[in-house]
């Protein structure tokens, strides 16, 4: 079998891993340098961090969204969208201050995977931060496999989850304590250690998982009632709990004691 291809990048302050296992091919290989520019772009566009940054002249009313690139008004459209279909657990102006960086990163990711799939990678993971979004198979008649890390014990898997076409985002409290805000309070999100959603396209999973956490315990009975989506949780107590279409894509059973 000709070889794919594997590539980590560094931007937006993680690490970014593609995973290509359509052989390689000019083609393919431009693609992939084409993904990695478009992440470079998108930071240099988008960060927070940066005083030049689009999204900072824009927070600061130094430009406004028609001096951006049309990049930044599509974040924001789908920002505004995220922000009515969760009642208002997603923002992009947590803390007052315009920070579309919950939309941005699976919105970025997924871009990158359709610049991939559009050059004839039909089959590639991309990881961003554990943030995934997967075309196609990891080989002939095998579904990509993603875990899912116990935010009790990062260096363990708490369940793991397999599909083709398949996107996954976890929010939760592991990595950077408790960073992620409510917005219709402004207090920290306490009721979840961590949840994960899975869908179709890593834009929409990565938002909606970081307002599933800022919704705590309300969290499963809105994920239940959104199609086209499966979570799996767990309690700041450490109890798992999970959609009822979630046991169709799981591998590894969960641990309830």
């Amino acid at each position: 079998m000709a070889e794919g291809i594997r590539h980590v990048e560094h931007v937006m302050g993680t690490a970014f891993s593609f995973d290509i296992r359509t052989p390689r091919s000019p083609s393919v290989t431009a693609a992939l340098a084409r993904a990695v520019a478009w992440l470079h772009h998108v930071d240099r566009v988008f960060s927070p961090y940066r005083p030049d940054s689009q999204v900072t002249r824009l927070a600061d009313g130094r430009v406004g969204v028609g001096g951006c690139d049309p990049e930044v008004a599509e974040v924001l459209r789908l920002g505004a969208e995220f922000e009515r279909i969760t009642g208002g657990a997603f923002t992009c102006e947590p803390g007052g201050r315009l920070d579309p960086s919950g939309v941005v990163k699976g919105w970025a990711i997924e871009r990158a995977s359709t610049i991939l799939h559009d050059a004839g990678a039909h089959d590639h993971c991309v990881n961003g931060g554990g943030d995934v979004q997967a075309r196609g198979e990891a080989g002939p008649g095998d579904p990509w496999r993603i875990g899912i890390a116990d935010p009790r014990d990062r260096s363990g898997l708490i369940a793991a989850v397999s599909g083709r076409d398949i996107a996954v985002a976890t929010s939760g409290t592991a990595e950077r304590g408790r960073h992620i805000l409510d917005p219709r309070t402004g207090r920290p999100a306490t009721g979840l250690a961590s949840v994960t959603l899975v869908g179709r396209h890593l834009t929409e999973v990565d938002a909606l998982a970081t307002a599933a956490f800022a919704m705590g315990g309300a969290a499963r009975a809105w994920a239940e009632a959104r199609p086209g989506i499966e979570a799996f949780g767990v309690t700041s107590g450490g109890r798992p709990w999970w959609t009822p279409g979630f046991e169709d894509i799981a591998l590894l059973p969960c641990d309830l004691a």
